[in-house]
């Protein structure tokens, strides 16, 4: 798939401290994409730059294949962690205002509003103030006001905070609902299960540089030694007698045994039928959490060093 969003070796610098640091993937067109990193590895950096309200010390950000200025701010929704409704106006009449913002006439706005708020289920509370929406919907009416002006590419900062179990459901098919209407979705979590069930690509990034990129599937693909089955039988002595298991180990049902040779998985699987019902047996899957650490865990002495002697509240960016 060709991709809408491109970065090419971007780098910079604020006095001593580099945020980023030759920092280059690639975004798909139509797709939802993670962007993930932890507290203070370059995210908030990366979005301003990518929306051109941060100039990189040298490298650019293509956006179908043309580099992206300030002009290009037009091509991109946004919506912050921290939300900006005004609470006291009408759902209607906010969306109205924020497209005004970005140079809609008034009735071209309200067509856009109504539009995505009927998309979105909501169109039966444009007449609401937003004080008197659940948080989910105001969620949802935050995401119309970045979508009001008709972007290409929107940019999500952790979308999911603060809702519960079922506002976050309705969350997730609204941007697959965002995507089907032909948009880029991005979107920054520290939730990675949220993220490796949503996301189809990922590009992960430590103080300034990536660490890990790709399809979720292959990055957390797991290796042909580690068996993940679930069986009726109490009694797991029997696994450590099967010739070539290195160890096993069992939680809330799930037993997870590594191997020494891919070939073992046949003598195993029949040492389980043999000692109760097999119910589930496959090569186990990591976890996108699992990726994530190992791939923001390396640290060199001096970086031990430096984040000792460095307060947090010292940093000059924070992401």
């Amino acid at each position: 798939m060709d991709s809408v969003l491109v970065l090419d070796s971007l780098s910079r610098s604020f006095g001593v401290k580099r945020a980023l640091n030759d920092l280059s993937f690639e975004v798909p067109q139509g797709e939802v994409f993670g962007f993930l990193g932890p507290n203070g590895s370059g995210k908030t950096t990366t979005m301003r730059v990518i929306f051109g309200l941060l100039t990189p010390d040298s490298g650019e950000v293509r956006l179908g294949g043309k580099k992206v200025t300030k002009d290009y701010s037009k091509h991109f929704g946004y919506m912050p962690e921290e939300r900006g409704l005004y609470q006291k106006m009408t759902v209607e009449d906010q969306l109205v205002y924020f497209g005004r913002l970005h140079g809609l006439s008034r009735e071209n706005a309200r067509t856009k509003a109504l539009h995505w708020l009927d998309r979105f289920g909501l169109v039966g509370q444009a007449g609401s103030k937003i004080e008197a929406l659940s948080l989910g919907n105001q969620q949802r009416v935050q995401l119309v006001a970045a979508l009001i002006h008709d972007p290409q590419v929107l940019i999500l900062d952790e979308p999911f905070s603060g809702l519960d179990p079922i506002a976050t459901a309705s969350m997730a098919e609204v941007m697959h609902e965002i995507v089907k209407a032909g948009k880029t979705l991005i979107f920054s979590s520290h939730q990675l299960d949220l993220v490796e069930s949503i996301c189809e690509k990922v590009a992960i990034i430590k103080d300034g540089s990536l660490v890990a990129y790709g399809d979720v599937d292959e990055l957390t693909k797991g290796d042909d030694l580690e068996i993940e089955l679930v069986t009726s039988s109490f009694d797991l002595s029997w696994v450590s007698d099967v010739s070539g298991v290195e160890g096993f180990s069992e939680n809330d049902g799930r037993v997870r045994v590594r191997l020494l040779h891919p070939y073992v998985s046949q003598d195993l699987l029949r040492a389980a039928l043999a000692n109760g019902d097999v119910r589930e047996f496959t090569f186990r899957k990591k976890k996108l959490s699992e990726v994530f650490l190992q791939a923001v865990a390396t640290k060199s002495a001096s970086e031990d060093s430096l984040n000792e002697m460095t307060s947090p509240l010292e940093e000059v960016e924070r992401a």
